[in-house]
């Protein structure tokens, strides 16, 4: 099992530089978990490549309900207040430390090409470029 971000999570479903990497995680690990946040931000980035008229909404539609079932019974609340301390201790979003945070409780990795996140949490976060090789 692992921490995914929505970068990851968006990189298997849109074609993007990481789409073979995140294919290869999902190989090398398929339990794919994140914080129930994953959900608000991967619906802004695919209401970003509609306007961008990259998908059409039914193709957006068809992309969220295959991302909901790959972490279907694999989302996690995240404790308020690890959330604030994680974001407290670094320069980082509360956004991205529910990631961190998801990871800390389940005592697992996070994989992630937040450049950041790899930077302040070395111990939890892992590159997808190595993760995926």
């Amino acid at each position: 099992m692992i921490v995914v971000d929505t970068n990851v999570i968006g990189s298997l479903f849109l074609s993007s530089e990481h789409s073979v990497l995140a294919e290869r995680s999902l190989q090398k690990d398929n339990e794919w978990t994140a914080p129930i946040l994953w959900r608000s931000e991967f619906r802004n980035v695919l209401a970003l490549y509609m306007r961008k008229n990259i998908i059409k909404l039914e193709q957006a539609q068809q992309i969220m309900n295959s991302a909901l079932n790959l972490l279907k019974g694999r989302e996690y609340d995240v404790p308020l207040y690890e959330v604030l301390k994680l974001a407290s201790t670094s320069n980082c979003s509360a956004y991205d430390c529910e990631f961190i945070a998801t990871a800390n409780d389940l005592k697992v990795a996070l994989v992630t090409v937040d450049k950041q996140l790899l930077r302040e949490f070395s111990s939890v976060a892992i590159s997808l470029n190595s993760f995926g090789k």
